[in-house]
């Protein structure tokens, strides 16, 4: 799994722990696993120079499962799976992400207002920046999170 200064850093302040003692719905449970980096993975992480298929699932989608592709030092890509009306809930993490939408349609909900991404559109965020996702239609993205040591590491 994954070590524990890399969970403290992806959880922040604390507030996502506060969460998921608080969560009762398997989805919110599911959220706070995705975004303490427990996510389950269903393929091992990718190899430097290995081939990663991304394509859209199509019918396929509604047994996906979010997955973790590779993670190094400094980055972390994530296969997010979200069936429509699914969300996961305002978090933030350390570094800087980009969500890239694969199929379907989500909204971001940022401090300053929503965006809504459709096949083909990404959203940058900056580090430490408050969101949350939810998917309006059956959904896929590419999440890209840059990885930031920890204060004191």
């Amino acid at each position: 799994m994954f070590d524990a200064p890399a969970v403290t850093q992806a959880i922040g302040d604390g507030t996502m722990q506060a969460q998921a003692a608080e969560a009762q719905t398997p989805e919110a449970r599911l959220a706070h696993n995705f975004m303490a980096r427990e996510v389950i993975m269903a393929i091992p992480h990718a190899s430097p120079g290995q081939v990663i298929d991304v394509l859209p699932l199509a019918a396929q989608l509604p047994q996906a499962k979010t997955r973790a592709l590779f993670k190094s030092e400094h980055l972390e890509v994530i296969h997010l799976v979200l069936l429509a009306g699914k969300s996961l809930p305002p978090h933030k993490v350390a570094g800087e992400i980009t969500i890239q939408c694969l199929e379907g349609e989500m909204l971001v909900t940022l401090d300053d207002g929503d965006c809504a991404l459709k096949p083909g559109q990404m959203v940058y965020l900056q580090g430490g920046a408050m969101h949350a996702v939810l998917a309006v239609r059956d959904a896929t993205a590419l999440v890209t999170i840059a990885l930031v040591a920890s204060p004191g590491a």
